[in-house]
């Protein structure tokens, strides 16, 4: 064959495209479940520290804290569970499916220290954003959060992961109820004291983004907080 023809050049692409194809989809398939395993530690990590749990094997640590790890409706029935034995977890994937599912069934993670973690998933400016919230036996009191994202501004959007006062901000503040129930958002803009917490200054719209997820995700969880607050003791005297 003429290596100068147009035909050995086409042929000699096709090969080479194919080869290389073949080698990715490999690659692909071979570091999948390596990729799987570090999503779901990562997942796992961020739902711990929320829990405001700590441990060096974050899954070790995770299946000997962890007293429940369920499913719920949108009326706060139990729907189904997941298996701690496997550290079965929502990664994003999972999250981003409930907010268009007709049929939700939303993770809620019950730890021994009394801590119970939702989730939150939504758009930000230029990505997902996301989070995990910790919350005290009330069900309405923040006792931590965990925030990530995928692609906002370094030294802006990024601060709702990467500034330790921003997630400050939310201790003590209370998940509230009617139309607003948590946001994010400019002092002056504020409609809520204790259902909110002021957004980053410099970054409005990735502070606006989160305030929507919250509110958004608080709502799916609504019927469910609202029916297994912890009774509150009181001594008969």
């Amino acid at each position: 064959m003429n290596t100068n023809s147009n035909t050995y050049t086409v042929i000699y692409s096709i090969i080479l495209v194919v080869i290389v194809a073949a080698v990715l989809a490999f690659a692909a398939m071979f570091l999948k479940p390596t990729q799987d395993a570090n999503v779901k530690k990562d997942t796992i990590g961020q739902i711990l520290t929320a829990a405001t749990v700590q441990g060096e094997d974050i899954l070790g640590t995770y299946q000997k804290e962890i007293e429940a790890a369920i499913l719920v409706d949108m009326n706060g029935n139990k729907v189904g569970d997941l298996d701690i034995a496997s550290c079965e977890v929502y990664d994003n994937a999972a999250l981003k499916r409930q907010i268009a599912a007709e049929q939700k069934a939303l993770p809620v993670y019950i730890f021994k220290n009394g801590i119970t973690v939702v989730p939150c998933y939504g758009a930000g400016l230029w990505g997902p954003i996301w989070g995990y919230v910790g919350l005290e036996g009330d069900l309405k009191t923040i006792k931590a959060v965990c925030f990530g994202h995928k692609g906002e501004t370094p030294g802006l959007g990024a601060k709702i992961s990467d500034e330790p006062s921003f997630a400050e901000a939310f201790v003590g503040q209370q998940v509230g109820s009617g139309d607003i129930l948590f946001e994010v958002a400019k002092p002056a803009n504020r409609e809520t004291e204790k259902n909110g917490v002021d957004a980053i200054s410099g970054a409005t719209i990735t502070s606006q983004a989160l305030g929507k997820t919250l509110n958004q995700w608080f709502g799916f969880y609504q019927n469910y907080l609202a029916k297994n607050v912890e009774p509150v003791n009181t001594v008969e005297e």
